[in-house]
Protein backbone atom coordinates (compact mmCIF):
# COMPACT_ATOMS: atom_id res chain seq x y z
CA UNK A 1 0.00 0.00 0.00
CA UNK A 2 1.54 3.19 -0.90
CA UNK A 3 2.11 5.63 1.84
CA UNK A 4 0.49 9.03 1.97
CA UNK A 5 3.53 10.88 2.80
CA UNK A 6 5.61 8.15 0.34
CA UNK A 7 6.12 10.72 -2.51
CA UNK A 8 10.23 11.07 -1.91
CA UNK A 9 10.59 7.01 -1.13
CA UNK A 10 11.26 4.40 -3.55
CA UNK A 11 12.52 1.61 -1.36
CA UNK A 12 10.30 -1.68 -0.12
CA UNK A 13 8.12 -0.60 3.21
CA UNK A 14 9.19 -3.73 6.08
CA UNK A 15 5.60 -4.62 7.80
CA UNK A 16 7.29 -5.00 10.87
CA UNK A 17 9.17 -1.84 11.45
CA UNK A 18 6.14 -0.56 10.05
CA UNK A 19 4.20 -1.96 13.33
CA UNK A 20 7.01 -0.58 14.89
CA UNK A 21 6.71 2.84 13.88
CA UNK A 22 2.75 2.85 13.96
CA UNK A 23 0.90 4.37 16.67
CA UNK A 24 -2.75 3.60 15.45
CA UNK A 25 -3.41 0.64 17.91
CA UNK A 26 -3.48 3.09 20.25
CA UNK A 27 -3.97 6.46 19.06
CA UNK A 28 -7.59 5.48 17.27
CA UNK A 29 -8.71 6.61 20.27
CA UNK A 30 -8.49 10.11 19.12
CA UNK A 31 -10.85 9.25 16.44
CA UNK A 32 -13.90 11.57 17.56
CA UNK A 33 -11.17 14.46 18.40
CA UNK A 34 -9.20 14.25 15.12
CA UNK A 35 -12.66 14.26 13.17
CA UNK A 36 -13.73 16.88 15.26
CA UNK A 37 -10.33 19.38 14.70
CA UNK A 38 -10.35 18.80 10.86
CA UNK A 39 -14.20 19.94 10.50
CA UNK A 40 -13.07 23.13 11.82
CA UNK A 41 -9.89 23.03 9.58
CA UNK A 42 -12.21 22.51 6.94
CA UNK A 43 -15.23 25.10 7.50
CA UNK A 44 -12.10 27.52 8.23
CA UNK A 45 -10.85 26.50 4.49
CA UNK A 46 -13.49 27.54 2.90
CA UNK A 47 -14.53 30.43 4.45
CA UNK A 48 -11.49 31.76 4.00
CA UNK A 49 -11.45 30.45 0.18
CA UNK A 50 -8.38 28.51 0.68
CA UNK A 51 -10.50 25.98 -0.99
CA UNK A 52 -13.85 26.53 -2.62
CA UNK A 53 -16.73 26.68 -0.59
CA UNK A 54 -18.26 23.52 -2.59
CA UNK A 55 -15.02 21.33 -1.76
CA UNK A 56 -15.32 22.27 2.00
CA UNK A 57 -18.86 21.36 1.90
CA UNK A 58 -17.92 17.95 -0.05
CA UNK A 59 -15.07 17.32 2.45
CA UNK A 60 -17.69 18.39 5.48
CA UNK A 61 -20.19 15.92 4.44
CA UNK A 62 -17.34 13.22 4.02
CA UNK A 63 -16.07 13.81 8.20
CA UNK A 64 -19.26 13.91 9.23
CA UNK A 65 -20.00 10.36 7.93
CA UNK A 66 -17.00 9.15 8.99
CA UNK A 67 -18.12 10.50 12.74
CA UNK A 68 -20.90 8.94 12.77
CA UNK A 69 -19.11 5.42 11.44
CA UNK A 70 -16.92 6.34 15.04
CA UNK A 71 -19.67 6.72 16.99
CA UNK A 72 -20.89 3.66 16.43
CA UNK A 73 -17.61 1.51 16.39
CA UNK A 74 -17.58 0.66 12.71
CA UNK A 75 -14.63 2.28 11.54
CA UNK A 76 -11.10 -0.22 10.62
CA UNK A 77 -7.95 0.74 11.38
CA UNK A 78 -4.96 -0.43 9.24
CA UNK A 79 -1.28 -1.09 10.40
CA UNK A 80 -0.19 0.32 6.57
CA UNK A 81 -2.02 3.94 7.53
CA UNK A 82 0.26 4.44 10.97
CA UNK A 83 -1.49 6.46 12.75
CA UNK A 84 -5.17 8.24 13.39
CA UNK A 85 -4.34 11.21 10.90
CA UNK A 86 -3.72 8.99 7.64
CA UNK A 87 -6.33 6.15 8.57
CA UNK A 88 -8.88 8.73 8.86
CA UNK A 89 -7.48 10.49 5.43
CA UNK A 90 -7.47 7.13 3.70
CA UNK A 91 -11.51 6.38 4.70
CA UNK A 92 -12.48 9.99 3.48
CA UNK A 93 -10.82 9.29 0.13
CA UNK A 94 -12.57 6.22 0.25
CA UNK A 95 -15.83 7.86 1.08
CA UNK A 96 -15.44 11.16 -1.19
CA UNK A 97 -12.85 10.71 -3.68
CA UNK A 98 -9.77 12.64 -4.64
CA UNK A 99 -11.45 15.98 -2.89
CA UNK A 100 -10.31 14.42 0.55
CA UNK A 101 -6.75 15.33 -0.15
CA UNK A 102 -7.14 19.60 -0.24
CA UNK A 103 -8.43 18.38 3.97
CA UNK A 104 -4.69 18.61 4.66
CA UNK A 105 -3.95 22.18 3.21
CA UNK A 106 -2.33 24.77 5.49
CA UNK A 107 -1.93 21.56 8.14
CA UNK A 108 0.33 19.31 9.43
CA UNK A 109 0.21 16.06 11.29
CA UNK A 110 2.32 17.87 14.01
CA UNK A 111 -0.50 20.59 14.74
CA UNK A 112 -3.20 18.13 14.05
CA UNK A 113 -1.73 15.47 16.86
CA UNK A 114 -1.20 18.57 19.19
CA UNK A 115 -4.69 19.72 18.46
CA UNK A 116 -6.24 16.11 19.02
CA UNK A 117 -4.89 15.71 22.53
CA UNK A 118 -6.14 19.20 23.84
CA UNK A 119 -9.48 18.30 22.99
CA UNK A 120 -9.22 14.80 24.34
CA UNK A 121 -7.66 16.42 27.75
CA UNK A 122 -10.00 19.00 27.71
CA UNK A 123 -12.58 16.58 27.47
CA UNK A 124 -11.48 14.32 30.53
CA UNK A 125 -10.24 16.54 33.22
CA UNK A 126 -13.37 18.13 33.47
CA UNK A 127 -14.82 14.14 33.56
CA UNK A 128 -12.25 13.36 36.18
CA UNK A 129 -12.91 16.76 38.26
CA UNK A 130 -16.56 15.64 38.43
CA UNK A 131 -15.67 12.39 39.76
CA UNK A 132 -13.59 14.06 42.29
CA UNK A 133 -15.82 16.08 43.15
CA UNK A 134 -18.74 13.22 43.96
CA UNK A 135 -15.62 11.47 45.92
CA UNK A 136 -15.71 14.29 48.20
CA UNK A 137 -19.00 14.51 48.35
CA UNK A 138 -19.16 10.96 49.53
CA UNK A 139 -16.38 11.66 52.04
CA UNK A 140 -18.61 14.46 53.46
CA UNK A 141 -21.82 12.27 54.04
CA UNK A 142 -19.89 9.75 55.82
CA UNK A 143 -18.53 12.09 57.80
CA UNK A 144 -21.36 13.01 58.96
CA UNK A 145 -22.41 10.15 60.51
CA UNK A 146 -19.50 9.73 62.36
CA UNK A 147 -18.85 12.68 64.02
CA UNK A 148 -18.96 11.55 67.45
CA UNK A 149 -17.04 7.91 66.54
CA UNK A 150 -13.92 7.76 68.52
CA UNK A 151 -10.81 6.47 67.04
CA UNK A 152 -7.20 6.17 67.57
CA UNK A 153 -5.25 8.83 66.29
CA UNK A 154 -1.67 7.76 64.93
CA UNK A 155 2.01 9.09 64.29
CA UNK A 156 4.43 6.53 63.83
CA UNK A 157 1.22 4.16 63.37
CA UNK A 158 1.66 4.18 66.99
CA UNK A 159 -1.50 5.54 69.25
CA UNK A 160 -1.24 9.22 69.69
CA UNK A 161 -4.21 10.22 70.81
CA UNK A 162 -8.12 10.09 70.17
CA UNK A 163 -10.07 11.59 67.40
CA UNK A 164 -13.07 11.79 65.60
CA UNK A 165 -13.24 9.53 62.75
CA UNK A 166 -15.33 12.32 61.11
CA UNK A 167 -12.33 14.22 61.38
CA UNK A 168 -9.98 11.62 60.17
CA UNK A 169 -12.40 10.80 57.05
CA UNK A 170 -12.52 15.03 56.27
CA UNK A 171 -8.34 15.06 56.24
CA UNK A 172 -8.75 13.00 52.98
CA UNK A 173 -11.58 15.57 51.68
CA UNK A 174 -8.83 17.93 52.19
CA UNK A 175 -6.67 16.50 50.07
CA UNK A 176 -8.82 15.67 47.15
CA UNK A 177 -10.34 19.51 47.20
CA UNK A 178 -6.50 20.51 46.82
CA UNK A 179 -6.42 17.80 44.04
CA UNK A 180 -9.73 19.11 42.46
CA UNK A 181 -8.34 23.15 42.25
CA UNK A 182 -4.99 21.94 40.70
CA UNK A 183 -7.14 20.11 38.20
CA UNK A 184 -9.35 22.77 37.79
CA UNK A 185 -6.17 25.65 37.85
CA UNK A 186 -4.70 23.23 35.34
CA UNK A 187 -7.33 23.29 33.02
CA UNK A 188 -6.15 26.89 31.24
CA UNK A 189 -2.94 25.06 30.16
CA UNK A 190 -5.10 22.52 27.92
CA UNK A 191 -7.63 24.80 26.58
CA UNK A 192 -5.02 26.43 24.12
CA UNK A 193 -5.35 25.72 20.10
CA UNK A 194 -2.17 24.63 18.49
CA UNK A 195 -4.21 23.96 15.33
CA UNK A 196 -2.70 26.45 12.70
CA UNK A 197 0.97 26.29 13.85
CA UNK A 198 1.24 23.50 10.83
CA UNK A 199 4.59 21.41 11.25
CA UNK A 200 6.82 24.02 12.83
CA UNK A 201 6.58 27.58 11.35
CA UNK A 202 3.34 28.01 10.30
CA UNK A 203 2.20 28.30 6.85
CA UNK A 204 2.04 30.79 3.97
CA UNK A 205 -2.11 30.22 3.26
CA UNK A 206 -4.16 32.94 4.42
CA UNK A 207 -5.78 30.61 7.64
CA UNK A 208 -7.72 32.26 10.39
CA UNK A 209 -6.34 30.35 13.66
CA UNK A 210 -9.19 32.58 16.16
CA UNK A 211 -11.88 31.10 13.99
CA UNK A 212 -10.70 27.28 14.50
CA UNK A 213 -10.14 27.98 17.81
CA UNK A 214 -13.38 29.48 18.65
CA UNK A 215 -15.13 26.49 16.78
CA UNK A 216 -13.15 23.81 18.65
CA UNK A 217 -13.80 26.03 22.03
CA UNK A 218 -10.43 27.19 22.35
CA UNK A 219 -9.99 29.83 25.06
CA UNK A 220 -6.35 30.76 23.44
CA UNK A 221 -3.96 30.06 21.14
CA UNK A 222 -0.10 29.09 20.77
CA UNK A 223 1.58 32.56 19.77
CA UNK A 224 4.63 30.49 18.71
CA UNK A 225 4.42 27.93 16.28
CA UNK A 226 7.74 25.81 17.67
CA UNK A 227 5.60 26.40 21.10
CA UNK A 228 2.65 25.14 19.89
CA UNK A 229 3.61 21.57 17.80
CA UNK A 230 6.27 20.68 20.22
CA UNK A 231 4.31 21.70 23.42
CA UNK A 232 3.92 18.63 25.90
CA UNK A 233 3.66 20.89 29.70
CA UNK A 234 -0.13 20.27 29.53
CA UNK A 235 0.33 16.94 29.54
CA UNK A 236 2.77 16.48 32.08
CA UNK A 237 0.68 18.85 34.34
CA UNK A 238 -2.23 16.47 34.21
CA UNK A 239 0.45 13.33 34.74
CA UNK A 240 1.59 15.36 37.99
CA UNK A 241 -1.84 16.30 39.30
CA UNK A 242 -2.91 12.74 38.53
CA UNK A 243 0.29 11.49 40.64
CA UNK A 244 -0.66 13.47 43.70
CA UNK A 245 -4.48 12.42 43.62
CA UNK A 246 -3.58 8.73 43.08
CA UNK A 247 -0.70 9.11 46.28
CA UNK A 248 -3.59 10.33 48.03
CA UNK A 249 -6.29 7.58 46.90
CA UNK A 250 -3.07 4.97 47.66
CA UNK A 251 -2.83 6.57 51.58
CA UNK A 252 -6.77 6.30 51.62
CA UNK A 253 -6.54 2.40 51.25
CA UNK A 254 -3.36 1.96 52.96
CA UNK A 255 -5.79 2.66 56.02
CA UNK A 256 -8.76 0.56 54.61
CA UNK A 257 -6.36 -2.28 54.50
CA UNK A 258 -5.36 -1.64 57.46
CA UNK A 259 -8.52 -1.14 59.41
CA UNK A 260 -10.00 -4.78 57.45
CA UNK A 261 -7.19 -6.58 59.13
CA UNK A 262 -8.52 -8.91 62.36
CA UNK A 263 -5.60 -6.83 64.27
CA UNK A 264 -7.98 -3.48 63.92
CA UNK A 265 -11.31 -4.84 63.00
CA UNK A 266 -12.52 -0.74 62.32
CA UNK A 267 -14.24 -1.31 59.15
CA UNK A 268 -16.09 -3.87 56.90
CA UNK A 269 -15.78 -3.75 53.02
CA UNK A 270 -18.94 -4.89 51.52
CA UNK A 271 -18.78 -8.17 48.87
CA UNK A 272 -18.78 -5.65 46.15
CA UNK A 273 -15.21 -4.05 47.30
CA UNK A 274 -13.96 -7.55 48.06
CA UNK A 275 -12.78 -10.94 46.84
CA UNK A 276 -11.85 -14.75 48.66
CA UNK A 277 -9.52 -16.78 48.43
CA UNK A 278 -9.05 -20.18 46.35
CA UNK A 279 -7.53 -21.74 48.50
CA UNK A 280 -8.65 -20.09 52.12
CA UNK A 281 -12.24 -20.41 52.95
CA UNK A 282 -12.68 -17.83 55.60
CA UNK A 283 -10.62 -15.02 53.30
CA UNK A 284 -12.27 -11.93 52.49
CA UNK A 285 -9.73 -9.48 50.97
CA UNK A 286 -9.64 -5.65 50.24
CA UNK A 287 -8.39 -6.10 46.73
CA UNK A 288 -9.77 -3.20 45.41
CA UNK A 289 -8.22 -1.06 48.06
CA UNK A 290 -5.26 -3.22 47.24
CA UNK A 291 -5.05 -2.52 43.72
CA UNK A 292 -5.57 1.24 43.92
CA UNK A 293 -2.96 1.20 45.86
CA UNK A 294 -0.67 -0.67 43.11
CA UNK A 295 -1.97 1.26 40.49
CA UNK A 296 -0.69 4.65 41.46
CA UNK A 297 2.48 3.30 40.93
CA UNK A 298 1.58 2.95 36.87
CA UNK A 299 0.68 6.51 36.89
CA UNK A 300 3.71 7.49 39.03
CA UNK A 301 5.50 5.50 35.71
CA UNK A 302 3.20 7.41 32.96
CA UNK A 303 4.83 10.62 34.53
CA UNK A 304 8.18 9.99 35.12
CA UNK A 305 8.38 8.30 31.58
CA UNK A 306 6.83 11.40 29.80
CA UNK A 307 9.59 13.34 31.20
CA UNK A 308 12.33 10.99 30.63
CA UNK A 309 11.26 11.33 26.67
CA UNK A 310 10.89 15.07 26.52
CA UNK A 311 14.05 15.82 28.81
CA UNK A 312 16.26 15.74 25.68
CA UNK A 313 14.45 16.96 22.81
CA UNK A 314 15.12 19.89 20.29
CA UNK A 315 12.54 21.85 18.80
CA UNK A 316 10.27 21.26 17.48
CA UNK A 317 8.75 18.05 16.49
CA UNK A 318 10.26 14.59 16.96
CA UNK A 319 9.15 11.13 16.42
CA UNK A 320 9.62 10.29 19.87
CA UNK A 321 6.32 12.69 20.89
CA UNK A 322 4.92 9.51 19.77
CA UNK A 323 5.10 8.04 23.04
CA UNK A 324 3.04 11.08 24.75
CA UNK A 325 -0.16 9.26 24.25
CA UNK A 326 -0.44 5.80 25.83
CA UNK A 327 0.67 7.07 29.09
CA UNK A 328 -2.26 10.13 29.13
CA UNK A 329 -4.96 7.31 27.77
CA UNK A 330 -3.78 5.14 30.58
CA UNK A 331 -3.66 7.49 33.31
CA UNK A 332 -7.39 9.16 32.71
CA UNK A 333 -8.57 5.05 32.67
CA UNK A 334 -6.56 4.45 35.81
CA UNK A 335 -7.70 7.45 37.55
CA UNK A 336 -11.15 7.96 36.35
CA UNK A 337 -11.83 3.74 37.36
CA UNK A 338 -9.82 4.52 41.23
CA UNK A 339 -12.00 7.37 41.72
CA UNK A 340 -15.40 5.45 41.18
CA UNK A 341 -14.01 2.26 43.01
CA UNK A 342 -13.00 5.21 45.77
CA UNK A 343 -16.65 6.82 46.08
CA UNK A 344 -18.37 3.27 46.01
CA UNK A 345 -16.11 1.48 48.90
CA UNK A 346 -16.74 4.05 51.31
CA UNK A 347 -20.11 5.11 50.58
CA UNK A 348 -20.75 1.46 51.18
CA UNK A 349 -18.50 0.35 54.17
CA UNK A 350 -19.34 -0.52 57.67
CA UNK A 351 -17.91 1.09 60.85
CA UNK A 352 -17.41 -1.10 63.77
CA UNK A 353 -17.88 2.08 65.91
CA UNK A 354 -17.90 0.58 68.96
CA UNK A 355 -14.51 -1.74 68.28
CA UNK A 356 -13.07 1.80 67.57
CA UNK A 357 -13.77 3.44 70.28
CA UNK A 358 -12.43 0.15 72.74
CA UNK A 359 -9.32 1.03 70.91
CA UNK A 360 -9.12 4.04 72.87
CA UNK A 361 -9.94 3.30 76.03
CA UNK A 362 -6.87 0.80 76.46
CA UNK A 363 -3.93 2.60 75.48
CA UNK A 364 -1.83 5.65 76.48
CA UNK A 365 -3.56 7.94 73.62
CA UNK A 366 -4.82 9.44 77.10
CA UNK A 367 -1.02 10.36 78.01
CA UNK A 368 -1.43 13.93 76.68
CA UNK A 369 -4.72 14.69 78.14
CA UNK A 370 -2.94 13.76 81.83
CA UNK A 371 0.22 16.56 81.23
CA UNK A 372 -2.55 19.05 80.10
CA UNK A 373 -4.12 18.55 83.11
CA UNK A 374 -0.98 19.08 85.48
CA UNK A 375 -0.05 21.83 83.55
CA UNK A 376 -3.54 23.41 84.42
CA UNK A 377 -2.81 22.91 88.10
CA UNK A 378 0.33 25.23 87.21
CA UNK A 379 3.06 22.50 87.20
CA UNK A 380 5.36 23.85 84.18
CA UNK A 381 4.35 21.23 81.13
CA UNK A 382 8.09 19.84 80.44
CA UNK A 383 7.66 18.84 84.19
CA UNK A 384 4.43 17.47 83.15
CA UNK A 385 5.37 15.38 80.61
CA UNK A 386 8.12 13.74 82.51
CA UNK A 387 5.78 12.68 85.37
CA UNK A 388 3.49 11.24 83.09
CA UNK A 389 6.35 9.95 81.33
CA UNK A 390 7.29 7.64 84.44
CA UNK A 391 3.38 7.43 85.25
CA UNK A 392 2.72 5.14 81.82
CA UNK A 393 6.31 3.47 82.71
CA UNK A 394 5.11 2.22 86.04
CA UNK A 395 1.69 1.07 84.20
CA UNK A 396 2.87 -0.66 81.36
CA UNK A 397 5.15 -2.87 84.39
CA UNK A 398 1.42 -3.38 86.11
CA UNK A 399 -0.42 -4.30 83.35
CA UNK A 400 -2.74 -1.48 83.64
CA UNK A 401 -3.80 2.20 81.81
CA UNK A 402 -3.72 5.68 83.09
CA UNK A 403 -7.56 5.13 84.31
CA UNK A 404 -6.98 2.06 86.46
CA UNK A 405 -4.43 4.57 88.66
CA UNK A 406 -6.22 4.71 91.93
CA UNK A 407 -6.80 8.43 92.84
CA UNK A 408 -4.60 8.06 96.05
CA UNK A 409 -1.71 6.85 94.14
CA UNK A 410 -1.77 10.16 91.77
CA UNK A 411 -1.95 12.65 94.64
CA UNK A 412 0.88 11.22 95.81
CA UNK A 413 2.54 11.67 92.32
CA UNK A 414 1.06 15.58 92.85
CA UNK A 415 -1.81 16.90 95.54
CA UNK A 416 -3.41 19.36 92.71
CA UNK A 417 -4.86 15.59 90.88
CA UNK A 418 -8.68 15.75 91.86
CA UNK A 419 -11.23 12.99 91.21
CA UNK A 420 -12.13 15.49 88.09
CA UNK A 421 -8.93 13.29 86.21
CA UNK A 422 -10.73 10.19 85.30
CA UNK A 423 -13.32 12.42 83.14
CA UNK A 424 -10.15 13.89 81.73
CA UNK A 425 -8.58 10.89 80.93
CA UNK A 426 -12.05 9.12 79.23
CA UNK A 427 -11.08 9.50 75.42
CA UNK A 428 -14.55 11.34 74.16
CA UNK A 429 -13.91 14.15 76.85
CA UNK A 430 -10.04 14.10 75.06
CA UNK A 431 -11.81 14.44 72.01
CA UNK A 432 -14.35 17.24 72.47
CA UNK A 433 -11.98 18.85 74.25
CA UNK A 434 -10.02 19.83 71.10
CA UNK A 435 -11.93 22.63 69.82
CA UNK A 436 -9.52 24.83 68.32
CA UNK A 437 -9.55 25.49 65.21
CA UNK A 438 -9.40 23.07 62.97
CA UNK A 439 -9.36 20.58 65.66
CA UNK A 440 -10.76 17.26 66.50
CA UNK A 441 -13.47 18.43 68.50
CA UNK A 442 -17.09 17.25 67.37
CA UNK A 443 -17.92 20.85 67.22
CA UNK A 444 -14.86 21.66 65.09
CA UNK A 445 -16.06 18.88 62.76
CA UNK A 446 -19.10 20.14 62.46
CA UNK A 447 -17.75 23.15 61.15
CA UNK A 448 -15.59 21.33 58.59
CA UNK A 449 -18.28 19.59 57.48
CA UNK A 450 -20.34 22.36 57.04
CA UNK A 451 -17.47 24.65 55.09
CA UNK A 452 -17.12 21.54 52.82
CA UNK A 453 -21.06 21.55 51.83
CA UNK A 454 -20.95 25.21 51.21
CA UNK A 455 -18.18 24.58 48.96
CA UNK A 456 -19.36 21.91 46.97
Amino acid sequence: MAKLWGGRFDGKNEAWIDAFGASIPFDQQLAKQDITGSLAHVNMLGKTGIITKEEAQQISAGLKILAKKAANHELVFTIENEDIHLNLEKMLHDEIGPVAGKLHTARSRNDQVATDMHLYLKEHIHEIIEKVQHFRTVLVDKAEEHVETIMPGYTHLQHAQPISFGHHLMAYYGMLTRDQARLEESIKRVDISPLGCSALAGTTFPIDRQMTADELGFADLYMNSLDGVSDRDFILEFLSNSSILMMHLSRFCEEIILWCSHEFKFVELTDTFSTGSSIMPQKKNPDMAELIRGKSGRVFGDLIGLLTVIKGLPLAYNKDLQEDKEGMFDTVHTVATSLDIMAGMIATMKVNTQTMHDATEKDFSNATELADYLATKGIPFRQAHEIVGKLVLACTQKGIYLQDVPLEEYQAINPVIEADIYDTLASKTAVIRRHSLGGTGFDQVKKQIQLAKEKL
